[in-house]
C-alpha cells in the first residue's frame, strides 16, 4: 500500500493506493469521506477587509474572474456590473444587488471562483 496527498481545486485528499497480487499495477484509490481544508492563499487573505460590507455579491455559477469592474471606494447603482466571470467562453456579469459603495473586492483577476463564492461587498 503506498499513501498519496493529492490536492483538486484546492480541496486536499488523503488517497491509499493498493498494489494488485498477480500485476503490480494499482487496483484502487480510495478518498476520504470529507476533503481536508487546504490552506488559503495568502494574497486572497489579504484581499478581505475588515471594512467588508454587509451586502454580499456572490458567484452564481462556476467560473474564472474575467474583469473586475467596480474598485473599492466606487459608488454602484443597482444592476450595475462589479466582476465579470467566464465560464464555458461565456462573459457572465455578476451585478450589485443594489445601490451602495463598494466596501470590498474580495477576488483578483485569473481567480477561480465556485458558485456562491463571495466576490465583493457593498455599503
Amino acid at each position: 500500500m503506498k499513501n498519496y496527498t493529492i490536492t483538486v481545486n484546492g480541496n486536499v485528499y488523503d488517497v491509499v493506493v493498493e498494489e494488485g497480487a498477480s500485476t503490480g499495477a494499482p487496483v484502487a484509490a480510495k478518498a476520504p469521506a470529507a476533503p481536508k481544508a487546504a490552506p488559503k492563499a495568502a494574497p486572497a487573505a489579504a484581499q478581505t477587509s475588515a471594512a467588508a460590507g454587509s451586502v454580499k455579491i456572490e458567484a452564481g455559477a462556476a467560473g474564472k474572474v474575467f474583469k473586475i469592474e467596480a474598485s473599492v471606494g466606487q459608488t454602484v447603482k443597482s444592476g450595475d456590473a462589479v466582476v465579470i466571470l467566464e465560464a464555458m467562453k461565456m462573459e457572465i456579469p455578476v451585478v450589485a444587488p443594489k445601490d451602495g459603495t463598494v466596501a470590498s473586492i474580495n477576488v483578483s483577476v485569473g481567480d477561480s471562483v465556485d458558485a456562491g463564492a463571495l466576490l465583493a461587498t457593498l455599503n
